[in-house]
């Protein structure tokens, strides 16, 4: 107040007194002005840390999510893994079963073709017993025939020595005298 009414008195200095008012406004300005800057540039920089963040979060959730993949396609091999393992034995399995049944059938035939063979054998050895028999029953029929055939074939050329009966020796009454 009191340089205003010196003011009022001094237009020298009123001018004096404006000229500071003013560079007291435009400090202030200036001050408002860089305030406001300095407020932008913290707002940037908050702003831009939260961006910061914000793509590590970004790349932290890629990163598990690529981890979380491999680890899925790991489980996913190893369970085809298990699975053709499983596949594989199973089919090693069903080889050595049908393996098993074709030895069991090879031992069926086998014992089939043994049992065929001593049947056989024993046919054989029946057959041979038989035809021995035949021969043995008709070696001495063929004989009693042969003789038959023989006496018959005699008859025919002589028949006087069937008719004929030897006559009996007369044998002398007195013992021989002995030397």
């Amino acid at each position: 107040m009191a340089t205003k009414k010196a003011a009022k008195k001094k237009p020298a200095a009123k001018k004096a007194v404006k000229k500071v008012a003013k560079k007291a406004a435009a400090k202030k300005a200036v001050k408002k002005v860089a305030k406001k800057a300095a407020a932008k540039k913290t707002v940037k920089k908050a702003a831009k840390k939260a961006t910061a963040r914000k793509a590590v979060k970004k790349t932290a959730k890629k990163a598990v999510r690529k981890v979380a993949k491999k680890a899925a396609a790991k489980k996913t091999a190893k369970k085809a893994v298990k699975k053709t393992a499983k596949k594989a034995v199973r089919k090693v399995a069903k080889k050595a079963a049908a393996k098993k049944t074709a030895k069991k059938a090879v031992r069926k035939v086998a014992k089939k073709a043994a049992a065929k063979k001593t049947a056989k054998k024993a046919v054989r050895k029946v057959a041979k017993k038989a035809t021995a028999k035949k021969a043995t029953a008709r070696k001495p029929a063929a004989k009693k025939a042969s003789a038959k055939k023989a006496v018959k074939k005699v008859a025919k050329r002589k028949p006087a020595v069937r008719k004929k009966k030897a006559a009996a020796v007369a044998l002398p009454a007195t013992p021989a005298p002995l030397i």
